[in-house]
């Protein structure tokens, strides 16, 4: 008998023993005993739910309305946490509800730049009864009052910076600097924060397989202890298409002595430079320089040196240079002896 024929015989035997299994009496039998486990599992949950319990929900607090030269000066209290009782199956809706709508603090009417925020017990108790269900009975919450100090601060205009990682798609490339609007932004904090603080940075931001100019709407980060006005700024990312264009560039050299003569191999250099394709018109040798200091090739010994551009365009990125050596001959003029 060959192998797949006893792999086939193994199959077929294993599914007449599975067949045999579900329509045997051992099959029923469990199916018997798991619907009276799950009949009494729903018994025990109904009874469970009609007793009572405590539970804890947390209530966020939102302040409102709070001038940009504000600042607390402490910690405010972010949540409320109320401690509540009822049936199981009431509580059990709050637990499905998820969140809470937020207890709101408002300073619009704080025209006093120093003082204090006062929510009191019971107004924090009313919106919490607010948000439960007759039934359920309030038996606690924390912290029972608010009172958060605040004060007027200081400003400084600070330079906003991108901080983020661009990936620009096959064929494309950032085209010039990016452009964040505004560049500066008003931070309010103690004089000594405002010391320490040289540059504000927007959320990291990541831009995969760009292959056009981007134009988002960017959270700043936040800075602990200080207030930022405006939050968000716009970012402007040039992308474009990039080409490559090839130069041919002369190798220039000045204040050579006029008894000297220079033969440069190769006396002109292939650039090529990538670019982006709207400019390649308007790309000409004339924005391009190579130039040697002539104490360069009198200290030299060789015969040889690198060459590198000494002049070109700033949204010019990658360049390559043909050769990026070239060899020189210094020659003394008989006639100037």
């Amino acid at each position: 008998m060959s192998r797949l024929e006893n792999i086939r015989n193994s199959f077929k035997s294993i599914e007449t023993e599975t067949k045999a299994f579900f329509h045997g009496e051992k099959w029923k039998e469990t199916l018997v005993f798991l619907f009276f486990v799950l009949l009494a599992f729903g018994f025990w949950l109904l009874q469970s739910l009609q007793q009572t319990y405590e539970i804890e929900l947390t209530i966020p607090v939102r302040y409102k309305n709070i001038p940009a030269d504000i600042a607390f000066n402490s910690p405010a209290p972010e949540t409320i946490v109320a401690k509540v009782k009822d049936k199981g199956s009431v509580l059990l809706n709050y637990t499905f509800k998820g969140s809470f709508a937020p207890i709101d603090i408002s300073m619009k009417d704080k025209e006093q730049k120093n003082g204090t925020i006062l929510v009191s017990k019971e107004s924090i108790e009313n919106e919490i009864l607010k948000q439960l269900i007759a039934t359920t009975s309030l038996q606690g919450f924390e912290p029972q009052e608010i009172s958060v100090n605040y004060s007027q601060r200081i400003s400084k205009r600070i330079p906003v910076v991108f901080d983020g990682d661009i990936q620009p798609a096959a064929g494309f490339q950032i085209s010039n600097d990016i452009q964040i609007t505004p560049q500066e932004v008003d931070v309010y904090a103690t004089s000594t924060l405002l010391d320490s603080l040289s540059e504000v940075k927007t959320v990291f931001t990541e831009i995969k397989k760009a292959d056009k100019e981007i134009k988002r709407t960017v959270q700043l980060e936040k800075i602990k202890g200080a207030n930022i006005d405006p939050e968000t700024v716009s970012v402007t990312i040039p992308i474009e298409e990039y080409t490559e264009k090839t130069l041919e560039i002369p190798v220039s050299c000045d204040h050579i002595p006029p008894h000297y003569t220079i033969r440069m191999f190769p006396a002109v250099v292939k650039v090529t430079c990538g670019i982006p394709l709207s400019r390649f018109k308007s790309l000409s040798k004339e924005m391009f320089e190579i130039h040697i200091p002539y104490k360069e090739l009198e200290q030299n010994i060789s015969g040889t040196l690198p060459v590198t551009l000494t002049k070109k365009p700033d949204w010019v990125r990658t360049v390559t240079l043909t050769p990026d050596k070239i060899e020189f001959i210094l020659e003394h003029n008989n006639g100037h002896d």
